[in-house]
This record gives structure tokens, C-alpha cells and sequence, in this order.
């Protein structure tokens, strides 16, 4: 590798890891208010909600990255047309391929970055956050009462407790029951915990009272216990097998025989899903291209090229736009899955040729005269 395509890569790597940093914080945070619920309503700490959210950030980055090699290329090579760097590199002797080369290299370490993440790094992360995000929903004992507030377990029911052991005892246990209005109930108990049963999950409490009101006699009755449960079913969702969501899955089990009939049910997108991790890791190659061939490609001008740069982006958004579509379409079509191969095919073939044609000499009108005939 030479010293200028060592200097020009260099630029590219900085401006992509820039761009890439900056989109990924911004859908970071964004996507990270989805979750907040996780903190506010089901106690969880924030070491574990920041666990959570950056499962997701490889799927993030597989996205991002193509847009950010697109930007990189273009503010480069716009940045060297400007400041005449273009001009010396072409007059010392560089081809158009050559100029062209730090921008491939660069493109095509996305490219593997790109299939790492899709094919390893985003299924795992989805599937670990997807088996974390379900035993939380599900695991009463740790999120489903908090100590020192008032937990509101559903329509009608509150539950505050003082203070929670390690063992998991609770003290100083105080519960309204509201979901019969004209029967309200409130249950204060020394201590109690939170116990799973063969028909679900239960809070029992130990040395209490059990005050309800007889709207009827206008009469406050009083009882007290030793032992007395309340059922939290309700409240709690259901444990059981879970259906792993094509995003979870590796490769292997995208294209293999199905193992479930919900499998045979969703088999459709999970062939789409494996064929858009064959195709999408290829989108920084054309973003590459499409982006050289309206910098480097047709007439040099030394003014810069800021018309052709909205229309290599409008480009760019176009081929984004009909690579969506057609991975939508193939989930309804699967015949036409080998659409989104020669979608890929011809882009780049498009590119490529644009950047690389001779363009055409121009015709500068005959000096005067005219050339003399032969006698």
C-alpha cells in the first residue's frame, strides 16, 4: 500500500468511525426510551437496563455502517477536490482505479465487519436480550415488588413493603385490594414472601389483620390471621417455551428444516430474514460505489461538486429504498428472492461502469479558415 492510499485511507477510516459513533449514540439513546418502563415500573437497576440496551447496538451498527462509509466517501473526496489534492494525485499519474482504492478497501472492510455482525454478533445479541427482556417480564421474585414505594400490581391492587432480605422475607407488608369496588379489602401483615406454586405465583403474608369495608351495614370488619395468601397470577406473565423471533437466529437455523409448526407457520420470513443476512452486509460496497462514481466519475472540475453530491445521495436513498422493498416483498413472494442478488448486482455494475468509462473528449470549434486542398 502506497503512501497515498495510506493517506487517504486514513482520512475515510476517521470520518466513518466519526459518523458511525454519532448515528449510533443518536439511535442509542432514541431506542433507549422503549425501555425506561423496564426502570421506572419494574425496579430494575441501571447497570442492568444499560446491559440491555447495548445488546442491541451490533444491530444498530450493521445498519449505520453502510450510511457512514457513503458519508465518509463523499465528504473525503469532496474535501480533496476542493482543496486541489485531486488535481496533483491525477497529475502525478494516478488512475482512476487508483484513486479509487482507498475507498474499496475501506468499503470492503465493512462488507466483513458487516457479515460478522449479521451472521454472529446480531443474533446473539438479540437472543441474549430477548431471553433477559422475558425473565424479567416473568421473575416476580426480583422486579415485581419493590421495597420503600407503593407497587401498583394491575388495576386495583397495591402493595407496599418496607424493607426486603436477601433470603427474600419482606416486612412491614401493607396491600389494598380495590378490583371489587364495592368490596375494597386492605391487608397489613408483619412479614411475608413471595412463594411460586403449581398454580402460580403467591404473596403470603404472616401475622396480620385483614380490614374490609360493608358498604352495606356501613360496618368496618376486622379479622385477624396467621397465614393468608393473595394471588398474583394475574399480574405476572405466563413462563413457558418461547418462540425464538427470526432475528435471533443464526444462519444455520434460517435455512433448516423447521422444528416447530410455528416454524412451518413463519417459514417464509425466515428464509427472507436469512437471504437479507446474505445481501445487507454487501451495502457498503455499493454505498462506496455509488459515492466514487458521482465524486470520481465524469468531468473533473476543480470548483467542487456539490449538485452532483445531492444526487449521488438521492441515488443512494433509492437504492436504499428499493432494497427494503424488496426484502418486504419476498416475505409475501418468495420467488422472487433472487431480486435482491441482481438488485445488488446491477448497482454495482451501474457504478462501476460510471466510474470508470473514458469520458468523451470535447469538440473545441475548428480554427478559422479552412484547410487547404491538395493541388
Amino acid at each position: 500500500m502506497n503512501g497515498v492510499t495510506s493517506y487517504v485511507l486514513r482520512e475515510l477510516a476517521g470520518a466513518t468511525l466519526y459518523v458511525t459513533l454519532v448515528l449510533a449514540g443518536v439511535v442509542w439513546l432514541s431506542q433507549s426510551l422503549r425501555f425506561v418502563d423496564l426502570i421506572i415500573n419494574r425496579g430494575l437497576s441501571f447497570l442492568t437496563f444499560l446491559h440491555l440496551t447495548l445488546l442491541l447496538v451490533p444491530a444498530f451498527i450493521s445498519l449505520l455502517l453502510p450510511i457512514a462509509v457513503f458519508c465518509a466517501v463523499v465528504y473525503t473526496y469532496h474535501r480533496l477536490t476542493i482543496d486541489s489534492e485531486l488535481v496533483a494525485l491525477r497529475a502525478i499519474g494516478l488512475s482512476q482505479i487508483d484513486l479509487a482504492k482507498p475507498a474499496l478497501i475501506l468499503a470492503a472492510a465493512a462488507t466483513v465487519l458487516c457479515y460478522a455482525i449479521t451472521l454472529y454478533l446480531m443474533p446473539m445479541g438479540f437472543r441474549e436480550f430477548k431471553d433477559r427482556q422475558f425473565t424479567i417480564r416473568g421473575d416476580y421474585s426480583h422486579v415485581l415488588l419493590q421495597e420503600g414505594a407503593f407497587n401498583t400490581l394491575g388495576r386495583g391492587l397495591t402493595v407496599y413493603i418496607r424493607s426486603r432480605q436477601p433470603d427474600g422475607q419482606l416486612f412491614g407488608i401493607l396491600v389494598h385490594d380495590n378490583r371489587e369496588m364495592s368490596a375494597p379489602v386492605t391487608m397489613m401483615a408483619e412479614r411475608g414472601a413471595l412463594v411460586r406454586t403449581q398454580a402460580g405465583p403467591r404473596l403470603v403474608l404472616f401475622n396480620g389483620t385483614r380490614h374490609e369495608y360493608d358498604p352495606g351495614a356501613r360496618k368496618l370488619g376486622r379479622l385477624y390471621f396467621d397465614e393468608h395468601s393473595v394471588d398474583l397470577t394475574r399480574f405476572v406473565e405466563a413462563q413457558g417455551p418461547r418462540w425464538r423471533e427470526p432475528r435471533e437466529r443464526y444462519l444455520h437455523e434460517l435455512f433448516g428444516p423447521p422444528q416447530s409448526e410455528d416454524d412451518k407457520l413463519q417459514l417464509t420470513e425466515l428464509r427472507a430474514e436469512g437471504h437479507w443476512r446474505l445481501v445487507s452486509p454487501l451495502f457498503p460496497l455499493v454505498f462506496a460505489s455509488i459515492a466514487l462514481a458521482g465524486l470520481l466519475g465524469g468531468e473533473f472540475s476543480r470548483r467542487g461538486r456539490v449538485p452532483r453530491m445531492f444526487v449521488t445521495a438521492i441515488v443512494a436513498i433509492a437504492f436504499q429504498g428499493l432494497a427494503l422493498a424488496l426484502a418486504n416483498v419476498i416475505v409475501k413472494l418468495p420467488p422472487l428472492t433472487p431480486l435482491l442478488y441482481v438488485n445488488i448486482a446491477l448497482w454495482l455494475a451501474a457504478a462501476g461502469y460510471l466510474l470508470f468509462r473514458q469520458p468523451r473528449p470535447r469538440r473545441h470549434p475548428a480554427a478559422s479558415g479552412t484547410e487547404p486542398e491538395a493541388v
